[in-house]
């Protein structure tokens, strides 16, 4: 299979007749859970992820006593792939979920002050929960836009601040306080020999020399690239890099129109009735 791999890669094409730098077919299903804030099922090819938004009370960091808090984790389930063990989650999976962390939170696309209840005493806190449904390649890209859309359609729960309780499973109608126009939207790259592409399957993610990931945002007329992390052995040339940051620019205008045709889809479907 490596050889094959190989040879249409060279080729300038993928095995299943894609460009390097196409994706393969998103789907998208909001509300695939009833218990979180915020869930979202994130399809790319036969790639599968699942993301949940949990909201919580807190105590705020000591150095950030006006600023909520967040926290990303990534479970690699045992039935999504055959390389994933139950335990303690692999180095694959805290790097995994360290990049898609640092994307939302480098970005500035959370306000994360107005997630302050009284400063120094009690913040809002999120959690970001992702799950991996089936895994043939590209997790890291496919559960960043699951965060993504995720935070785009949660909602607070009640909370009665008085008694410090949340009514969890009954929502407001107020959002996240998300910066849009600083959404971060992340892209990895993957280079084989000379070639670089996007959104590998996983025999061509196996067969990849190295990656570098890339996390855009475009907070008004430029883009603005807010994180990036290299893995694998591959060295990247500065023509490499300079080749990324172009088909980043188009992918992220791809990509960002698909997650605000989603979320817009989303808000004319959602039913007012569990709202408050």
């Amino acid at each position: 299979m490596k050889k094959n791999v190989l040879r249409a890669i060279a080729a300038g094409k993928r095995l299943d007749s894609r460009d390097l730098f196409e994706h393969r077919a998103i789907e998208i299903r909001f509300n695939v859970s009833n218990k979180a804030e915020g869930s979202v099922s994130v399809k790319m090819g036969k790639t599968e992820v699942v993301c949940g938004i949990k909201m919580g009370v807190a105590e705020p960091y000591t150095d950030h006593e006006a600023e909520g808090t967040m926290m990303t984790s990534l479970e690699l389930t045992p039935m999504s792939s055959p390389d994933f063990e139950y335990g303690p989650p692999p180095i694959g999976a805290v790097e995994t979920a360290r990049i898609i962390d640092r994307g939302i939170r480098e970005s500035g696309f959370i306000d994360f002050k107005k997630l302050c209840i009284k400063e120094g005493e009690k913040v809002w806190s999120i959690f970001i929960d992702i799950a991996t449904i089936n895994d043939d390649g590209n997790l890291i890209d496919a559960g960043s836009l699951a965060a993504l859309l995720a935070l785009r359609v949660a909602k607070f729960p009640v909370y009665d601040e008085e008694k410090g309780k949340i009514d969890f499973g009954n929502f407001t109608n107020k959002s996240l306080p998300l910066n849009v126009n600083k959404m971060p939207v992340t892209m990895t790259f993957f280079k084989i020999g000379d070639s670089l592409f996007i959104d590998p399957t996983r025999e061509e993610e196996n067969s990849s020399d190295g990656r570098l990931t890339m996390e855009i945002s475009k907070p008004e007329k430029e883009d603005v690239i807010n994180a990036m992390q290299k893995g694998g052995e591959a060295c990247l040339s500065i023509a490499d890099i300079e080749e990324m940051i172009q088909e980043a620019t188009k992918t992220y205008k791809k990509l960002s129109s698909l997650i605000e045709d989603e979320v817009k889809k989303e808000e004319k479907s959602e039913k007012p009735s569990k709202k408050k």
